[in-house]
């Protein structure tokens, strides 16, 4: 039994050493060193290769090696093989530390600051208290509720919405199209952590950055595809936005020219709000291996049907 891991292989080596420590019956390979390709069982990747289901004929689970799958053509792999996006400790917690930053740098006027700085300028300004701040999600799930957990610690008024209807302790909760005008009126920071999806694709639209109050911003920590920039480049000229970090972008990198790299509202980072850490994120994989040998579903197996 072969597993392939095809993506960073920096992240590979240490992948390599964890597999040998902890799971040394299985013939464990980087990308493109796969051996015999009859043998391959399972697939770790960012991007599948091409050809797939000739390539890897015995193939039985597919894994992601992000928390997204937005990256994977379904269509190229066959229909009895799970695609399963990495559910691991590592990744919810380095996006609460982003989130947890972003709304901070908000709220307190961190961003404004920095403008004084550069600008020689001693400007005191007075930031309202957590409780008057509501920051609303949009998405539900592990991830969201892990930054709406820690952000309730500091005290915001938080609300979500998603697509289906979802219960979160302390948390205000939306679900459905119907639902999004009324959750946009009480939001003064969204933040986006939605999946890419055909549904979700453009979601971050002129008409709904329309919708949240005026002096809102916007964390967008989900997909590039996302957001129109244009939109959000004449909501923000326009003075309808206040900030917006943006930690995705379509394409990645933005090229050197786009306006958005230098708009004095705009903080932008590299998609490095999350990332999956090895140890972790091999602990999760070996579990899920055995979850596939006793029959079960994996942990984070995606509904083809929905898109995540």
């Amino acid at each position: 039994m072969t597993f392939v891991y095809k993506a960073d292989p920096v992240r590979g080596a240490r992948w390599a050493e964890l597999f040998a420590e902890r799971a040394p019956h299985i013939d464990f390979r980087i990308w493109p060193d796969i051996g015999d390709e009859s043998r391959v069982r399972y697939l770790a990747t960012w991007v599948p290769p091409e050809r797939l289901a000739e390539r890897f004929p015995q193939l039985q689970a597919v894994f992601s090696v992000g928390a997204g799958v937005d990256q994977i053509d379904f269509a190229d792999v066959p229909a009895h093989v799970p695609i399963v996006r990495m559910i691991e400790p590592a990744i919810a917690e380095r996006m609460v530390e982003y989130v947890t930053h972003a709304v901070l740098s908000i709220h307190r006027g961190f961003a404004a600051y920095d403008a004084a700085q550069a600008a020689g300028r001693w400007q005191p300004m007075v930031a309202p208290l957590a409780g008057e701040v509501r920051v609303g999600v949009l998405g539900a799930g592990q991830l969201a509720q892990a930054v709406l957990s820690r952000l309730g610690l500091f005290g915001y008024d938080c609300a979500a919405w998603s697509r289906s209807a979802k219960s979160i302790v302390g948390v205000q909760c939306f679900a459905g199209q119907e639902s999004l005008p009324a959750f946009l009126a009480r939001t003064d920071i969204l933040v986006c952590l939605l999946p890419l999806t055909p549904e979700t694709r453009g979601i971050l639209s002129d008409e709904l950055l329309g919708a949240l109050p005026r002096g809102a911003s916007l964390v967008q920590t989900g997909r590039g595809g996302h957001l129109d920039q244009q939109a959000l480049l004449r909501r923000l000229d326009g003075d309808h936005l206040r900030w917006a970090f943006l930690d995705v972008t379509e394409p990645e990198p933005l090229p050197p020219e786009h306006p958005l790299w230098r708009h004095p509202k705009v903080r932008i980072t590299p998609h490095i709000a999350s990332s999956t850490q090895p140890d972790t994120a091999v602990a999760a994989v070996l579990e899920n291996l055995e979850r596939l040998a006793r029959g079960e579903p994996a942990v984070g197996a995606v509904d083809r049907t929905r898109g995540y």
